[in-house]
């Protein structure tokens, strides 16, 4: 992070320095910005949040042990010098507008927030803010490898884009940062407007907009309202990247841009598409190939040729909007072509493909799902099929659905049958219509556990040379662990 003192964080936050010296308030934090003592390093500031389990606060001694030399925390702790926020009782009364964070979490947000405006007068910091309800990562990671042609890039780690990981991602910029990406997740209504406040951006990406936490935000008009708040923080002169081909929803955001003074960019398959992919095929591993078309591209006429590394057609969306966020910026479109081609997986557990030495392929989606995620998934592994083996996809609970549950895992039942997958196996109660569907549909085989480990016992005894198999759930259903235990992988 920027240097910054104590005295300055509590300006900043409104917080007051304890204990209340010059030596204090003069007292630099050099090092890391952390939410877990254990990851704190000489210089560092912790953050000592209130989690769902268990209480910051407790763990400063544990920073201060590992190097912190200061805290940032809602009450008076003597193990470090800290900047105390006092809680305020009527910020954490709910709102439909405003999520009821608490003080440290609104004080870190007001850090984050400094360090991003420090470093833009510093050296004109660019920030582009994605999000939707599937692909945020996988783009991110696609961005975090295009960019860096332009330019020192930061981008988040694993999947920080919460009100936690925005701030800790932000206070990792230093002077020379020229591009930010901010992956922007939301769970409620203003949760995105609390991020983009955090890391403004000048460029938003959205997706799309699908059925994740369709339980908690009850409709997808309500996802996308929520989704939108990204395109309404765009200042004038900004740029909107919007799904062309989600015209009920994502397209319709374009209307906020251009109220904002901001320029909208469609991107998608469909001839509305400015930059778009045309001849699109998988090849044997699944991974896609495309046609770029854009109305400036030049020559040559037919479109560029991109051929990326990642696994999945849904891939395709995403790669396009790198696109037209690179382009933006100033990269030629055959050097879009050229490092959308070279960027290589990032995050464990999203289309994560070993080849075992026994001839079986494994394939570990299982970080989160969702029905759009669960379908591109499926749709990847029939495209995966060796002409000599089988296709299996092992199948978890999708969480947060509410009322459409059933539903809604009936028709990934439906569509594995449907697209041919040899073997569906089922894991947890949660996926049991997605089996009855399957069954009913003229699924081929179909099996169903209780859990990870009957699920394991039974794929040791079924897999063989030539079976692709696919697991993919939601993150708590573990489907991820008996994935890395079926390649083979480490912690």
């Amino acid at each position: 992070m920027i240097p910054l003192t104590l005295g300055e964080v509590a300006r900043v936050t409104g917080g007051r320095v304890h204990p209340g010296s010059p030596e204090a308030d003069d007292l630099r934090v050099t090092g890391p910005v952390v939410t877990d003592s254990r990851e704190a390093a000489p210089g560092a500031l912790y953050v000592a949040r209130r989690g769902d389990v268990a209480d910051g606060h407790d763990f400063v001694a544990s920073a201060a042990a590992q190097g912190a030399v200061a805290a940032l925390t809602n009450r008076v702790v003597d193990d470090l010098p800290c900047v105390v926020v006092d809680e305020d009782p009527q910020r954490l009364s709910a709102r439909p507008d405003r999520p009821p964070y608490d003080a440290v979490t609104r004080a870190f947000a007001a850090l984050g927030r400094e360090v991003v405006d420090r470093c833009g007068a510093v050296g004109g910091l660019r920030v582009v803010g994605i999000t939707g309800s599937s692909g945020k990562t996988s783009t991110k990671d696609l961005m975090a490898q295009v960019l860096p042609a332009l330019g020192p890039t930061l981008a988040p780690e694993a999947s920080y884009n919460s009100e936690v990981g925005v701030p800790l991602t932000v206070c990792r910029l230093t002077e020379e940062t020229a591009y930010l990406v901010a992956e922007m997740g939301a769970s409620g209504a203003g949760h995105i407007a609390h991020l983009t406040a955090i890391a403004p951006p000048q460029v938003s990406v959205v997706l799309n907009v699908g059925s994740a936490h369709l339980g908690e935000f009850g409709s997808r008009a309500a996802i996308m309202e929520a989704k939108s708040e990204l395109v309404q923080a765009l200042p004038e002169g900004g740029l909107a990247v919007l799904d062309a081909d989600d015209e009920a929803l994502v397209s319709t955001m374009g209307g906020y841009a251009r109220d904002a003074g901001a320029r909208v960019v469609l991107v998608g398959l469909g001839e509305r598409a400015q930059v778009r992919a045309t001849d699109v095929v998988t090849d044997e591993r699944g991974r896609a190939s495309f046609t770029l078309r854009a109305p400036d591209l030049g020559a040559p006429e037919g479109g560029l040729p991109v051929r990326l590394q990642l696994v999945g057609v849904h891939h395709v969306g995403n790669a396009l909007a790198v696109a037209a966020v690179a382009h933006e910026w100033g990269m030629p479109w055959d050097r879009v072509a050229r490092e959308l081609g070279a960027a290589t997986p990032r995050s464990r557990w999203r289309m994560q493909v070993t080849e075992r030495s026994d001839g079986v392929t494994v394939v570990n989606d299982a970080y989160n799902a969702n029905p759009e995620s669960m379908r591109a998934a499926l749709q990847s592994l029939a495209a995966m099929r060796r002409p000599d083996g089988r296709t299996l996809a092992v199948v978890g609970g999708m969480l947060e659905l509410g009322a459409d549950s059933d539903a809604e895992h009936a028709g990934v039942g439906a569509l594995a049958a449907q697209l041919g997958v040899d073997h569906l196996l089922t894991v947890g109660e949660l996926a049991v219509p997605a089996a009855t569907a399957y069954r009913e549909a003229g699924g081929a085989r179909v099996s169903s556990v209780a859990d990870r480990h009957e699920a394991r016992a039974l794929l040791d005894e079924e897999l063989l040379a030539g079976d692709v198999v696919l697991l993919k759930s939601s993150r708590d259903s573990g489907l991820r662990m008996l994935g890395d235990e079926l390649a083979g992988v480490g912690g």
